[in-house]
């Protein structure tokens, strides 16, 4: 067996084993489909035929995911935007688990759940809460963003825009105008369509 073939297989395997260190979900579905591939053309070249039929079934699994993955990213049936009190005790626990990454991301972060004119948003797909969104609202029709957070696995794709443009909970509230936090880490708002001004980003509700 040639130097080069030995490189294929080691580099598919190491491909597999990288992919379960994911937290997020889209990337590890990718990483092992490519991974997987890989194995399927080292395994076929020394004609170890189970483990061909093994890597051709996982990469069946991993396309159909990432299908569905992909393709329901927009679609509102996917998830649902839920108003919590702002002094819930879930929203609580989620802010704690979520701590140090929310910190990451919101470094000038700081909530105070008595504070009066908050609203509070969870973002779920099916049982999992993947999203939560905090707001300060203005009075004049403007609502600034304190926290808009997207959980690690679900951080590839966009439950955040359902609070903004799908669920209608912010019209609901009045709100007319959406005012992003200054210094946030790799804000995605763009892609909403939200405007640049200054550090942060404006969206016309």
């Amino acid at each position: 067996m040639s130097w080069l073939l030995e490189i294929v297989g080691w580099t598919g395997s190491a491909l597999l084993v990288w992919s379960l260190l994911q937290t997020r979900i889209v990337r590890l579905r990718a990483l092992n489909l490519v991974g997987c591939l890989i194995l399927i053309g080292y395994n076929g070249a020394i004609r170890v035929w189970p483990m061909v039929g093994l890597n051709a079934v996982l990469t069946v699994i991993n396309v159909v995911h990432l299908y569905r993955l992909l393709t329901t990213r927009h679609d509102e049936r996917a998830y649902e935007v839920v108003r919590v009190r702002t002094g819930d005790e879930f929203l609580a626990h989620t802010l704690r688990v979520h701590g140090a990454d929310i910190a990451r991301f919101n470094p000038r972060f700081e909530w105070d759940p008595s504070a009066p004119d908050r609203a509070a948003f969870l973002v779920a797909r099916g049982d999992e809460v993947v999203g939560v969104m905090l707001i300060h609202l203005l009075g004049d029709g403007t609502a600034n963003v304190e926290l808009d957070y997207v959980t690690r696995r679900f951080r590839d794709l966009t439950p955040g825009e359902f609070v903004y443009r799908r669920s209608g909970l912010l019209a609901d509230l009045g709100v007319r105008r959406v005012v992003t936090p200054p210094g946030m880490v790799a804000p995605y708002y763009e892609g909403l369509g939200f405007r640049r001004e200054g550090d942060g980003y404006v969206l016309t509700v």
